[in-house]
């Protein structure tokens, strides 16, 4: 009887427009949109790439070519220098070549086309030299016997810095959006566990009323309304990850089989949430579904699905609420496994979710138990 229930509850879950605007196309249009929004932002904007420069040499005393050959050495140099005349170094410019273009007189000065990060970096690179050269030139003209001194502490200046990896995972910081788009997918879940309850109460509907009579016991067709549900909200889980990681190619880092099982299960908590929160009110079916998108967007909005930085401002004011929003939950644990190498905060965050999950299927069992009407 349960595997029959089960079989009922599938095909139910499939036939359900809800269930495939919300929880398959939804995610897959809203995801698009995200990825055109920021998918080369972190490239563009932060991530560190090799800048391409022409060098104008207009004295033979600069010791500019010295400086940008040394900067242009390595596996991840700060230049990429091409030695031209101005005419043709304008025209790189204005066909975007170039970033910049380093003229070597008696000072360095530039001249660039823009004004994004790699134009800064240009012109910090050209005050540095400026004022290294004219400590050297200084030393040089009124103590030479300190010259190699002054160079070789300059020369320690510049290399006092390497690179460090901070983490083997995916750095950029917009990928927060694709975390919180998952988890939203996840809570949207229970409007399919809202269904569970509002297809078993006799007063919502005529399929509630045929099952109150049914000889079926009620433990056995929840249980399976419950399987069926939790089953069809894995198939939206796992569609729905394997759309961004695959087809978008969003980079979730290197443990992507956890991605899914956190995905799973974060939405077998949103199936939990929507029967307890059908179970619990007694309002019609509209009104429920209601109160459900309006909680399931408020723990979107929360967890900084709309806005990127609020989840850290909340962190701040009220750390607490983060452990108990269920969006932010589900998101927290990607992100755990994205950036973390071991698995204890990322393991928290999944008991967390479990526990959620536990706690809100034995509230709705409880309370479902209990409905007795009058007449059917």
């Amino acid at each position: 009887m349960f595997l029959h229930c089960l079989i009922y509850e599938l095909k139910t879950c499939l036939r359900a427009k809800d269930l495939i605007i919300w929880l398959l196309l939804f995610p897959i249009v809203l995801g698009t949109l995200f990825k055109v929004a920021f998918g080369s932002l972190y490239e563009k904007n932060t991530l560190f790439r090799t800048i391409p420069a022409a060098v104008v040499e207009q004295s033979a005393e600069s010791m500019l070519r010295t400086a940008a050959d040394a900067v242009s050495e390595g596996e991840n140099p700060l230049l990429s220098v091409t030695y031209t005349d101005e005419a043709t170094a304008l025209e790189m410019l204005e066909q975007k070549e170039i970033k910049g273009i380093l003229y070597a007189g008696d000072t360095v000065t530039l001249t660039v086309g823009g004004s994004g990060i790699q134009e800064s970096m240009l012109r910090a690179f050209a005050e540095q030299y400026n004022r290294y050269e004219s400590v050297i030139r200084s030393t040089a003209q009124q103590n030479p016997q300190k010259l190699p001194q002054v160079m070789a502490a300059l020369s320690g200046e510049v290399s006092a810095s390497s690179r460090i990896s901070l983490t083997e995972g995916n750095p950029d910081p917009f990928i927060q959006y694709f975390y919180n788009l998952i988890a939203m997918v996840a809570m949207f879940g229970a409007v399919t566990g809202l269904h569970i309850v509002s297809d078993y109460q006799a007063n919502m509907s005529a399929l509630g009323a045929r099952r109150c009579c049914s000889p079926v016991r009620r433990a056995v067709s929840l249980s399976a309304a419950m399987t069926g549900s939790c089953l069809a909200q894995s198939v939206c889980m796992i569609t729905c990850v394997s759309f961004l990681a695959f087809l978008l190619r969003i980079d979730f880092g290197s443990r992507l089989p956890l991605v899914y099982a956190a995905a799973i299960l974060g939405g077998w908590t949103g199936v939990a949430i929507g029967f307890c929160i059908g179970a619990a009110t007694r309002f019609s079916s509209n009104v429920k579904t209601g109160i459900t998108m309006v909680f399931s967007m408020a723990c979107c909005f929360l967890s900084g699905l709309m806005i990127g930085n609020i989840k850290a401002v909340i962190a701040e004011k009220a750390p607490w609420f983060n452990q108990i929003n269920p969006v932010a939950v589900i998101s927290d644990s990607f992100y755990c496994l994205n950036l973390y190498s071991d698995y204890r905060r990322f393991c928290v965050k999944i008991l967390t979710m479990l526990i959620m999950t536990v706690v809100c299927t034995v509230i709705g069992i409880i309370l479902s138990g209990r409905k007795q009407y009058a007449s059917i």
